[in-house]
């Protein structure tokens, strides 16, 4: 990983990374993200062998780590793993700390609270379990792949 190019302004600076990533049986994936205001974003890929989706997907969860320690930035994983005596470890941003989610079965069950509450009311179900968990989209959807798995709310309908 390399800085590629920064461009700086009043409200702080935004960093662009060449990345890549070589693998033992030869294929290779170089990206380019983005490093701006706390978040991680990925602007290109170029893999060979190409990636399948769910490799896609991945790939921001292999790179997040090294790109916030190279700027110098907590993920959200910081957040997560941080004790429950330490309300919002991790949270660099603005607005209310939130306190730590519980792991485990206990957090499987209170994504699947939240979710249910939203979809009752009407409301974005993804997005209330954002809001609750202080999460990612993406980390937000795998919590609640998990309570799913969990049993504790019912598979998706096919064709949506």
């Amino acid at each position: 990983m390399w800085p590629a190019w920064e461009v700086r302004d009043d409200a702080g600076a935004t960093t662009w990374f060449g990345v890549r990533l070589e693998f033992g049986d030869g294929a290779r994936v170089d990206a380019h993200a983005v490093v701006s205001a706390g978040c991680v974003s990925i602007e290109d890929v170029r893999a060979e062998p190409a990636l399948s989706l769910d490799d896609l997907a991945a790939l921001a969860d292999w790179i997040e780590d090294p790109l916030c320690d190279a700027c110098g930035i907590g993920t959200a994983a910081d957040g997560a793993e941080a004790d429950a005596g330490e309300p919002g470890a991790g949270d660099a941003g603005p607005g209310p700390a939130l306190p730590a989610w519980p792991r485990g079965v206990e957090g499987r069950w209170l994504v699947a609270q939240k979710y249910r509450a939203a979809q009752e009311a009407g409301a974005d179900p993804v997005l209330a379990v954002m809001s609750a968990t202080g999460q990612s989209r993406r980390k937000s959807l795998r919590l609640i792949g998990q309570a799913r798995d969990a049993g504790f709310l019912t598979r998706r309908r096919a064709g949506r």
